[in-house]
């Protein structure tokens, strides 16, 4: 018989609990919401890709769902009116648990293997697009929910809206689709260990206080608030391929040597001095004017 069967993140008050099926003390497989279609909603306008991860309640996500992903961040990559990526969650509790559990505690190893493989090709694809990627956590954000967060370049969250953080020792894993190593490079290798080793979930407001979390956002109107800001990255107001090669800089150049970055930096500089937008930027400072970059 099939029952409820409760993986609790952190502790005390800081519990999050997923069910999961289990028959016989066995984890079970189950149909997910990957079975009825689209769990990728896309959209634009203005200049911005909103990229909502949507399979209720928790926006776990599937293979199924990294396939969707990876297509709609290519979309994004190669749509030249789309100057700023927004991910966000689907209704109001979760951005995403993370990986489906039921999905993993029904398959192969070998499975489990290439679908980490993916997971990390696709979040590599978004954390090297060369345009600014934001991460819009509306509810919780924890396990491989957070990793997708860290492939962002900059994360904006909801006051009061849930906790965060990686728990996966609870589950007697590790974070496997870039966890270990994008959050030792976000807040350190001391504190990284840290939060993962104790799997503790946190608020909002202390990841901001640790650098996890750029901006904390009040409730009301949080994606109103969230749609304000990312318009100050698209023009007329920015040069958004300039916005897109200082990305490209520091993703690319901190894997690099010192040498070897600066190299990068100004080979990326010497297109940017080629560009429309680079003598729009210098003309409208020489005449004192407000520029209007075309992103060009």
């Amino acid at each position: 018989m099939l029952k409820a069967c409760p993986v609790r993140y952190g502790s005390g008050n800081e519990r999050i609990e997923l069910e999961i099926g289990t028959k016989d003390n066995t984890m079970a497989p189950t149909a997910t919401a990957s079975t009825t279609g689209t769990l990728i909603n896309y959209s634009t306008e203005g200049g911005l890709a909103w990229i909502e991860m949507n399979d209720p309640p928790a926006n776990t996500y599937t293979h199924e769902m990294m396939l969707q992903l990876d297509a709609a961040i290519l979309r994004a990559r190669f749509d030249g009116d789309v100057h700023v990526i927004i991910l966000r969650g689907a209704g109001e509790k979760f951005f995403s648990a993370g990986a489906n559990i039921k999905m993993l505690a029904s398959v192969t190893p070998e499975f489990k293997y290439y679908f980490c493989l993916h997971a990390n090709e696709t979040l590599s694809r978004l954390e090297q697009t060369p345009k600014l990627v934001l991460a819009a956590l509306n509810g919780h954000t924890v396990g491989g929910g957070l990793e997708i967060a860290l492939a962002a370049d900059i994360r904006l969250a909801r006051r009061d809206a849930g906790k965060i953080g990686l728990p996966e020792v609870a589950l007697g894993v590790l974070p496997g689709t870039g966890g270990t190593q994008r959050l030792a490079r976000l807040v350190g290798k001391s504190r990284a260990i840290e939060l993962m080793a104790t799997g503790r979930t946190f608020s909002f407001e202390e990841a901001e206080e640790i650098g996890l979390v750029n901006q904390v956002f009040d409730r009301d109107g949080f994606f109103e608030q969230v749609t304000e800001y990312a318009k100050q990255f698209v023009p007329p107001r920015k040069a958004a391929r300039a916005v897109g090669r200082i990305k490209r800089a520091v993703c690319s150049g901190l894997e690099m040597s010192f040498g070897d970055s600066l190299a990068l930096e100004r080979e990326l500089q010497q297109h940017l001095f080629q560009s429309e937008d680079a003598h729009e930027g210098l003309a409208a400072y020489v005449e004192k004017r407000t520029p209007n970059f075309k992103a060009k």
